[in-house]
């Protein structure tokens, strides 16, 4: 059994697979937004019930609940080929987590690929951390949104990323070019590191390109979920301006894609 908590995951679990919902339990004497999430249970016919604080403190063991916590079917995560599968004809916008361990770093990096539109997030079953309840809630609903597939073996997943013509794109502090200078237009898979540790060196050979984010201050690089929010992100921006139609005079037209040679291919 699955256990979700916060109002936007559960908010989130129960508009989209409410089938897998087996019951919703809120906080006695809440506030407008768990009414308004007991009148959504009862609208998708999911059963709701009551209980204290300590109660839900207990039965998520964390007291950051906010109120609600909710009991599902184990969730099902894809298989990396499931992700092969173009979402309306888009170009491959893939996201690679080679062993992040904090949940809250994933959850942060899931809410990034589902805002920033990402088409599917890869992540290894050992020394990672999984798409937990915490997870979940510092996505903020994204974990229900997010196609999310776990692999046996990063490394060769990103091999098999590569015979599909999927470009395979390390952000390392150690790059040698600046992430805004990238074309992220075509099929791409980003990979970032653990934390503090980074890639690790199987990953980063197997890597096509090695990117990095320029600092300038003392610190040589950023939390992994920030330097993921803020690649994925450029990576949006091109997309959107390549994707207006182009207008005479119009600097940010979308120019023709060149032909580029990256490592360890």
């Amino acid at each position: 059994m699955e256990v979700l908590f916060g109002v936007h995951p559960v908010t989130e679990a129960v508009r989209s697979r409410a089938r897998d919902v087996d019951h919703v339990t809120l906080q006695a004497g809440g506030n407008p937004r768990l009414a308004a999430l007991a009148d959504l249970c009862r609208a998708n016919r999911v059963r709701v019930t009551q209980g204290s604080r300590d109660e839900l403190s207990r039965m998520t063991k964390t007291e950051q609940h906010g109120g609600v916590v909710a009991f599902l079917k184990e969730r099902k995560l894809l298989a990396l080929e499931d992700l092969f599968t173009r979402q309306n004809g888009a170009a491959h916008m893939l996201l690679a987590l080679d062993g992040v361990e904090d949940p809250h770093n994933l959850g942060a990096l899931l809410r990034s690929a589902d805002g920033a539109g990402a088409t599917g997030v890869v992540l290894p079953e050992r020394r990672a951390v999984g798409v937990t309840g915490t997870v979940a809630k510092a996505a903020a609903g994204a974990t229900e949104h997010v196609r999310i597939a776990q692999v046996t073996n990063l490394v060769r997943s990103l091999e098999a990323l590569k015979k599909e013509n999927v470009w395979i794109v390390g952000l390392d502090e150690r790059g040698t070019q600046d992430y805004t200078d990238f074309d992220f237009r075509g099929d791409f898979c980003l990979v970032l590191g653990r934390e503090g540790a980074g890639l690790h060196d199987l990953s980063r050979k197997t890597c096509d390109f090695l990117l990095r984010i320029p600092m300038a201050g003392a610190v040589p690089s950023l939390n992994v979920s920030v330097a993921g929010a803020v690649v994925l992100y450029e990576a949006a921006r091109q997309r959107r301006v390549a994707a207006r139609p182009a207008v005479a005079g119009n600097e940010v037209a979308a120019k023709a894609s060149k032909p580029r040679k990256g490592l360890g291919s």
